[in-house]
Formats: C-alpha cells, structure tokens, sequence
C-alpha cells in the first residue's frame, strides 16, 4: 500500500459509513466479473481509487488462475458462503506476498452478485515471526554475556604477550606478532558489537520527528558510503512523533540505508534507496504478559533497487550471524531487530529482484493519551 485514498463519493447512510470503517478490503462483484463497489480499505489495498477499480473486472486485479475467481463461481453456484485460507493475490501491480483470508459471500437481494473481503495475514504473521526475532536477540543477550567475561581477559593477555615478544623478535618474526595482536583487535571488536545486546538498562526516550533522523541518516549517506546512490523521499509530512531514543534509531536506519547500499552494489548504474513514512491505522499487537493492546500505526520503510535477499535466507534473516557479506558478522539485522522490539515496534522485510522493502511499524507518541489509542489527538487517519 503505498498511499491512502480520499473517499471519491459521499457516505450517504450508516451503513456506507460503517463498510468505510472497516480494516478489511471489501468488494462488490457483478456477475459478469466487473467489480461494482468498494470500501477505503479496498482501495488502499489495489492502489486504486473506487471510480478506477470500476472500470476493471476482479480478474484484471488478482493473479492469473487465482482460486478466488473460482470460489466466487461456487459460492454463485450453490448460494452458499465460502472461505479460504493463505491465499497470495501478488501481482506485477501489486508485487511482493500477499497472502490473504478471503470471505465471500452471496448478495440475495442482487441476484448473482457476491460480497468479496481480504483478511491480510501479513500482520499477524510478522508479528509471530517478530516474537521469534526477541527470542533469537535474547539468546545472543546470554551469548554476549558469556563472551565479554570468558573471551576479553584472556585475549588480552595474548595481546601483551605478543607486544612483549615483538620487542626481541627478529624482523622476519615482527609480521607475526603484529597478525596476532591484529587478530586479537578484531575479536574485542566484534565482542564490543555483541555487549550492545546485553545492555539491559533502560533507554530514554523523547518524542522523536522521523523525518530530521531519516534526513540525517540521508546526508551521512551520501556524503560517505552512499555518495553514488539516488535518494528517493514520500513522507507523511502530518506524521506525528514516535516516542524514541533518537540515537538508537539513528542506528537503526543507518544499518538499514548501509545493507541496502551494499546490497545494490558500488557499480550500479541506477541504484536506488526510497525513504518513506505513512501513517496506517487499524495494526495492533498485544504486548506479552499484558492484557493491553498497543497500536503501531507509525510505518517506516527502506526499501532498494537491489539483487534482493536470497530466498533461503529470508526466515533467518533477523537471526543473529547470518549474513550473505563474505566479511559480514550477521549482528546488523539482529541490532536493528532489538531495538526496534525493545522500542515496542515490528520489522519485517519484504524482497525480491530490484524491489527489497525493510518496513518498521511503530508506537505513536501520544503524551498523556493512553498509548493503545490508533489516532492521535487532532490527528486525521488518513494524513
């Protein structure tokens, strides 16, 4: 979805109102396929407005030999509703997965037309994989614990012992001593990186304006790392704060703009990173061990022109040490998924060839307001 359509008739009664409201897309099919109503829901979810998607018939909008064009002809042929699970309805208009719940219906009072509506699962399995992410980051919490007190001792001691044997070694010896104190850098390093997630101490945080940390993640970019790559923006601008550490999200979106960068490589001639922000309501996640809902309608995401991630390892992606970089130690993605959980958010990437998608679903900063609510004070749903 890539931006919320405006309504483009009037609602003229409680019940046009009230199918409006509603999460979900719903569909009005004819019965020679054409598509004869829908609600905001199904617009924002086929990227086309009500007046646009009239013109189309359903199997225009879905994949060729989809099997809801044939569970709309059963549910004509017996006048009975029907349902199906995990249907993916990615097109080249609407790429990526897309796997949906799909309800139809029969309309008695129009005779042969049905009542089509999408259950997305994207959410609920994002935030499933998500709890499996917080998992894995705990197990690297354990791991870095171990490590800085069982590992950084002892290789300091290697490292002085090799400073002392460098002092009388012969000159063809020094390139020795100099490799194991080289090597014993290396591994404090990569030791440090893994301390950050066994910081537990709580973070402070402060109402945080996305668009001045993602305008400052773009010009570190592309004064370093990035100075060959295209920058592409479509903010929210009546986006409102997202209550934050505005270091650790600096962090986050600089490993997020880096991998994508690397990703499409020094020698691209067109590469491409899109920045962009957008309000989204209705996606909510039940906190463990709570009974309180929290909304997360703030969506952030990178996304690259890039070869995409290999498909083998898209479900560890988040995963601490898994890395398709030949020098690469696999903590990124593992950082970027700590920081965002322990900020009470989702990251999730979407990816296939020139289209990856690293997408962010955040709490708002709603001051004194309770922080379940799904819109700000003042604040419109749509932007």
């Amino acid at each position: 979805m890539s931006r919320v359509h405006a309504l483009s008739s009037p609602i003229t009664s409680p019940a046009d109102a009230m199918l409006h409201a509603l999460p979900h897309p719903v569909l009005m099919v004819a019965p020679d396929g054409k598509i004869t109503d829908a609600n905001v829901a199904a617009e924002n979810f086929f990227d086309a407005s009500i007046s646009l998607l009239r013109r189309h018939m359903l199997r225009d909008l879905v994949p060729f030999g989809s099997p809801l064009l044939a569970l709309i002809e059963q549910v004509r042929r017996h006048g009975a509703a029907v349902n199906e699970y995990k249907v993916d309805l990615a097109t080249p208009r609407n790429p990526g997965e897309r796997l949906v719940d799909l309800h139809v219906a029969p309309l008695p009072e129009f005779p042969e037309h049905v009542v089509l509506m999408l259950q997305e699962r994207t959410i609920a399995d994002k935030m499933d994989r998500q709890l499996t992410h917080r998992g894995a980051a705990r197990s690297v919490i354990a791991l870095a614990s171990m490590l800085a007190h069982e590992i950084k001792n002892p290789l300091s001691g290697i490292r002085g012992a090799a400073q002392l044997l460098e002092q009388s070694a012969a000159d063809e010896d020094r390139s020795l001593t100099k490799l194991i104190c080289d090597e014993t850098d290396r591994i404090v390093k990569l030791v440090d990186r893994m301390e950050v997630f066994a910081d537990e101490r709580p973070v402070e945080r402060e109402p945080v304006n996305i668009h001045v940390v993602l305008d400052h993640i773009k010009r570190l970019a592309q004064s370093g790392f990035a100075r060959n790559i295209k920058f592409v923006e479509e903010y929210d601008p009546s986006l409102p704060p997202v209550l934050a550490n505005r270091d650790q999200l600096v962090q986050v979106f600089l490993n997020l703009v880096k991998n994508a960068t690397e990703a499409i490589g020094a020698d691209a001639p067109d590469g491409e990173i899109q920045l962009t922000t957008a309000f989204r309501p209705g996606v909510r996640l039940r906190v463990p061990g709570s009974k309180t809902r929290v909304s997360l309608p703030l969506e952030f995401c990178v996304k690259d022109n890039g070869p995409g991630v290999p498909e083998d390892l898209m479900p560890h992606l988040f995963d601490p040490f898994v890395t398709s970089k030949p020098t690469g130690s696999g903590l990124g993605l593992a950082l970027v998924a700590k920081i965002v959980g322990d900020h009470g958010g989702i990251v999730e990437c979407e990816s296939q060839p020139r289209r990856t998608v690293f997408r962010i679903l955040m709490p708002v900063y709603a001051g004194n307001e309770a922080a379940s609510d799904d819109i700000p004070p003042n604040q419109s749903p749509r932007g």
